[in-house]
């Protein structure tokens, strides 16, 4: 199903449709800050399993990321955040970045890979933010990878729509994405450092 959302006010019988997807274990397709994401609720094992085989993923060496509402949630799934890197996220979110922290025992089993680290991400984008805070917990998230030679990734939703219709739940049209994925930040070590230059730009 297509499910068009306006990108700036979030229709909220539309999001609470999404949601009813997400409790059901469903896997939907959405816009973010940066490029379309895929997810579901982090909760749900089986919806984690049919993501990870959709995009190729193995859940024990992947690094499997999620959407948070706020740093605070953030926390909850976090060990112990310490000033350095409180502040830097506190300056750069919400925004275009995935920041890796080490994780705790509230994560799920799925997302537990070997080094004990997670993603999270907090994006600047109305429909996520509505998504997560009606569910009450994150949503994992993977990027939406097109066979484009030129586009890296999909950033049209009827387009997205076409190739994965047989594959989820729900695609969520909130207008064209970027092609250009999160900056992605370690924060496990003694200073941050960054995996990958993407749409965000570290500032001191």
């Amino acid at each position: 199903m297509l499910l068009k959302i306006h990108p700036d006010n979030p229709e909220g019988r539309k999001i609470a449709q999404a949601v009813e997807t997400l409790q059901g274990g469903g896997v939907i397709i959405y816009p973010t800050d940066t490029v379309y994401g895929i997810g579901c609720d982090i909760f749900n094992d089986k919806a984690v399993d049919r993501i990870c085989k959709l995009r190729g993923l193995d859940p024990v060496k992947a690094r499997l990321s999620f959407i948070c509402k706020d740093i605070s949630q953030v926390a909850e799934y976090a060990q112990q955040i310490d000033n350095t890197v409180f502040r830097l996220m506190k300056k750069h979110l919400p925004g275009p970045f995935t920041f890796v922290l080490n994780s705790n025992n509230q994560v799920p089993k799925m997302f537990k890979n070997r080094k004990r680290t997670i993603g999270v991400r907090v994006p600047d984008n109305n429909i996520c933010q509505a998504l997560v805070e009606a569910l009450g917990r994150p949503i994992l998230t993977a990027s939406l990878k097109s066979d484009d030679e030129i586009l890296e990734y999909f950033t049209d939703a009827e387009d997205i729509y076409e190739d994965f219709k047989n594959q989820v739940d729900l695609v969520i049209d909130g207008g064209i994405g970027r092609n250009q994925p999160s900056t992605v930040v370690d924060c496990t070590g003694d200073e941050p450092v960054v995996l990958r230059e993407g749409a965000g730009v570290i500032e001191p």
